[in-house]
């Protein structure tokens, strides 16, 4: 990988809206300029990460809400991982591997000065884009097998009988085959 500096490739011309801005206001935005993520920045200065995961989290965690009614600040992620632009883009890419996050803000002096993306670090190394593909194959893998082994384990204690066995999660408690016999 070529040793470049976030600085460098970063996008410079980052969309976002003040902290006051209301959700209904974010979401078209969101829309209108075809992103998924706005920062929260007042003055410069990085307040938070609004999502459109965060809008919709917000219409679903409260029935009969007014969009216009939530500002943008009370929903978004407030602590935001961010990268130095002096930082090179391997740093940048491991970050956001480790930290599972498509955009890192680049914070100079504290202000704002730009947003380093999968797609800037693609756009300059474009070999990298069968490793990353590769990598969100592994993870969804991952995720599978975490939640197989949380409603299928393979061996454990049953919780009826409390033998060592082959366990199958059943009605939210682990059983051996012949306590789920029993059951049904």
């Amino acid at each position: 990988m070529r040793r470049l500096a976030v600085g460098d490739i970063m996008t410079r011309n980052f969309v976002s809206v003040g902290p006051l801005t209301n959700l209904l206001d974010c979401a078209k935005k969101l829309v209108k300029e075809r992103l998924n993520t706005l920062l929260i920045v007042e003055k410069s200065r990085l307040l938070g990460i609004l999502t459109s995961r965060d809008i919709l989290w917000a219409l679903i965690k409260k029935i009969n809400i007014n969009l216009k009614e939530i500002r943008a600040i009370d929903v978004a992620t407030k602590k935001v991982a961010v990268i130095k632009p002096s930082a090179d883009m391997s740093q940048a890419l491991d970050k956001m591997k480790i930290l599972n996050f498509r955009r890192l803000p680049v914070l100079s002096k504290g202000n704002i000065i730009g947003v380093i993306t999968l797609k800037d670090i693609l756009r300059v190394e474009p070999s990298l884009y069968s490793e990353l593909g590769e990598l969100a194959r592994i993870r969804e893998e991952e995720k599978k097998l975490s939640y197989m082994k949380e409603v299928y384990p393979l061996e454990g204690l049953c919780e009826n009988c409390g033998a060592f066995a082959e366990i199958l999660k059943v009605d939210n408690k682990l059983l051996c085959q012949d306590c789920r016999d029993e059951l049904y």
